[in-house]
């Protein structure tokens, strides 16, 4: 076991890092338009027992967001398109928006975001008005301000391809010259406040439109013959040519120099379309969606910035049978509305806190409820969090320690995750289970199944 007895300061000064750094997790959208979905309680606890440890949501659904507290699943939430304007108008109104939508819920369910509309600027919608958007989130970030929560909880809006005036080649592309304008200041809002800029990237539809054109691996995310741009990238896969013809797009608006993350808020592929749609099988998507998932882990960038992680949100969680538009719209989920698997991808994860099975209709780990809970280290947390953590909690945290080192029941499996989960546990019992003594930097989860294993037992209350 590494336990290195790092001197206070520097312990405090670990526990102070930005817990999301160098963390690799897998976000996906939580869409509820169908009218055969499990409750969000059911969700939540399927969830738990997956590497998926970021949900993005499309309003600010109560049930949802009740159901997610102390699960140490972050929430992405939303001002639907035709609440933006109302927003826009003044602080008050925003303030009265997040008073009443968030604030009840909060620090229970970690919310870390509120996306304001969705795709606002390329819809069809005449009603919608593109100075709105940009109000609306300048009046948010102040109502957070004014409570002192933003830098929990960033603002920001995701943006469809469609915000391009072209989008190949990467190292050209630039902003439609109509909305040059808005997407100023919105990107230079982003930078001011840390807050990513979002786009929801499809290579599945540049495919189905252009066959003829579009190489199937290329936009499957395969290892394709390499596409090169005139400035020397090379792209295996389109999705990081979309990134990139959007981190061109921030560059030609003068931004170049300012560190604005871009987050991939939406990309995903169906598994069913209309009649002659080739594009849209059962094998593509779990081919496509395997692949997102593995990236979404992978710190890594794309050929402009290979760097820079890109955080990924899979599209979709559920098949939705009740959302308009062509078949392919209503089938891009992972699961069928009765929660079995549309396709196998595989969503597991070590030391989750349901040991289960993945699928609704079948029952999770048989551990205690009700009274019965306990604190585990979250899934792909930062490893010198984890590390200051185990540390803190085995010397000054006053943890007995004894079980993982190596003669102790829960030495192994002898990995930082496992020793992090047991001495987080042992600290979150001895000081009364409250929800932020299984905080620690937000590397803790709540877990209501019990995690012990073999001979190694986790103490509860």
């Amino acid at each position: 076991m590494a336990i290195t007895h790092l001197p206070l300061l520097l312990l405090l000064l670990l526990l102070l890092i930005n817990p999301l750094t160098n963390v690799s997790s897998v976000g996906i959208n939580y869409g509820t338009l169908g009218n055969n979905l499990p409750s969000p309680k059911r969700v939540a606890q399927l969830l738990q027992s997956t590497l998926i440890d970021k949900v993005k949501i499309y309003d600010t659904n109560p049930e949802i967001l009740q159901a997610f507290s102390n699960t140490g699943i972050d929430l992405i939430v939303a001002v639907e398109n035709y609440h933006v304007s109302n927003i826009s108008k003044d602080a008050s109104s925003a303030d009265e928006w997040l008073t009443t939508r968030v604030v009840p819920f909060i620090p229970a369910t970690s919310i870390v975001a509120i996306v304001v509309g969705n795709e606002y600027l390329t819809t069809d919608d005449d009603k919608l008005e593109p100075k709105a958007l940009v109000q609306a989130m300048q009046n948010l970030h102040a109502a957070l301000v004014n409570r002192g929560l933003d830098r929990k909880i960033k603002v920001t809006t995701p943006h469809s391809m469609a915000i391009l005036a072209s989008s190949f080649p990467p190292s050209a592309s630039t902003f439609a010259l109509n909305l040059m304008p808005t997407m100023t200041a919105i990107v230079g809002f982003l930078a001011d406040t840390g807050a990513p800029f979002m786009v929801n990237a499809y290579p599945y539809f540049a495919y189905r439109n252009n066959p003829g054109s579009v190489n199937l691996e290329y936009a499957l995310l395969g290892n394709a013959t390499g596409v090169r741009d005139p400035k020397g990238y090379v792209y295996n896969n389109m999705l990081d040519a979309q990134i990139d013809s959007i981190r061109s797009a921030i560059n030609a608006l003068g931004f170049g120099n300012m560190t604005i993350e871009i987050t991939v808020s939406e990309s995903g592929w169906p598994s069913k379309g209309e009649h002659g749609d080739s594009a849209a099988t059962p094998q593509n998507a779990k081919t496509y969606n395997t692949r997102l998932i593995e990236r979404a882990q992978a710190y890594k960038g794309t050929p402009m910035k290979p760097k820079d992680k890109i955080d990924i949100y899979v599209f979709a969680l559920f098949n939705e049978n009740k959302k308009e538009g062509d078949a392919s719209e209503r089938n891009f989920g992972l699961f069928n509305g009765d929660g079995s698997k549309v396709y196998d991808v595989d969503l597991s994860c070590q030391f989750c806190s349901n040991g289960g099975t993945l699928g609704f209709g079948e029952k999770v780990s048989s551990g205690a409820r009700g009274p019965s809970v306990w604190c585990v280290a979250k899934p792909h947390s930062d490893e010198k969090v984890l590390q200051a953590v185990l540390d803190f909690c085995c010397g000054p945290g006053g943890v007995d320690c004894r079980e993982i080192y190596e003669s102790g029941d829960c030495f192994e499996p002898n990995k930082l995750l496992a020793h992090s989960s047991y001495a987080m546990n042992a600290y979150y019992q001895m000081h009364g289970r409250n929800y932020w003594n299984c905080d620690f930097k937000g590397t803790g989860l709540v877990a209501f199944s019990d995690p012990s294993y073999g001979t190694c037992r986790y103490p509860q209350q």
